[in-house]
């Protein structure tokens, strides 16, 4: 098999993915004014390149698997071109419009307006879908000071992509729509799924970061246990399939393993001490594979 090509997205996707794939046990080097990331893995092989072009990369099939918010892949109309493989949930946004809070949604839009936007495509249909008279102003970055309520204002309507929504609300802006919600996915190009090689590295790619993801959710409880507490304690625990038990040295009770949810532990723990459990001990999960 030749090596599965790797696109890797700049800026935050890059930070995330860059920390997932580590944790997974692959690592990355990028030396200095490069795009070419060297790696531990000898078949795999990767660049970094703009986020707003992974997609369009994958759909020409330039590239085997890459990693991109899923508003891209909809603003280059290719989420029929490519094949989404998994949410990973990383850096999760809304692309929304908005507009003012002095001005009327309604009345604004019974008049011809300017929207300032890096999504043309999204815009485009938007402005279909409202039956609006919209012209749209392409902007690069931060958009949030085109549109003001004033007749010096570049645009009346922005569509941008926001994850609290504070810088909308600290430019005096109001959400009035939701085009969509996106979030960091692994893609994958049809022709690297149409290879069987190719697929199954991928899809062992998929576990690992699954079994990551899982792990993040997740810390190991360990306890000790009278054999008088013992039946209690198993009786009132939560676990993902059943406890692990092993007997003490000298048939002094039990340890006792699970693993649980980290939002969990801070009722769990006070629970424990109750049923009996001492010398409770709580650690980080690497991966977890059901």
């Amino acid at each position: 098999m030749d090596k599965l090509k790797i696109l890797l997205a700049k800026g935050r996707i890059y930070d995330s993915v860059y920390e997932l794939l580590n944790d997974v046990g692959i690592t990355l080097r990028l030396p200095d004014r490069t795009y070419f990331p060297t790696t531990n893995q000898k078949d795999l092989a990767f660049q970094v390149v703009k986020p707003q072009i992974t997609s369009l990369l994958l759909a020409n099939n330039k590239a085997d698997v890459g990693f991109s918010g899923k508003d891209w892949v909809y603003e280059n109309g290719v989420e029929d071109q490519v094949e989404e493989i998994i949410d990973l949930g990383f850096d999760g946004v809304r692309i929304v419009a908005a507009i003012p809070e002095t001005v009327d949604y309604e009345k604004l839009l019974k008049a011809p307006v300017t929207i300032a936007t890096e999504y043309q495509n999204l815009s485009r249909k938007w402005v279909e879908e409202k039956k609006i008279e919209g012209k749209i102003f392409r902007t690069w970055g931060t958009s949030e000071g085109f549109v003001q309520d004033n007749d010096d204002a570049l645009a009346q309507v922005l569509i941008d992509n926001t994850s609290t929504g504070s810088s909308l609300r600290a430019n005096r802006l109001q959400i009035v729509d939701t085009l969509m919600e996106s979030s960091t996915r692994m893609y994958a190009s049809k022709e690297a799924m149409k290879d069987p090689e190719k697929k199954q590295k991928i899809m062992e790619l998929k576990m690992l970061f699954e079994a990551v993801l899982e792990a993040r959710e997740k810390v190991m409880l360990e306890m000790n246990v009278s054999k008088d507490n013992f039946d209690a304690l198993v009786k009132g625990i939560p676990s993902m399939k059943s406890p692990t038990v092993s007997p003490l040295y000298g048939d002094d009770g039990f340890a006792v393993k699970i693993a649980v949810k980290k939002g969990e532990v801070p009722l769990l723990l006070p629970k424990l001490k109750s049923l009996g459990a001492t010398d409770i001990l709580e650690y980080e999960l690497r991966k977890v594979m059901a």
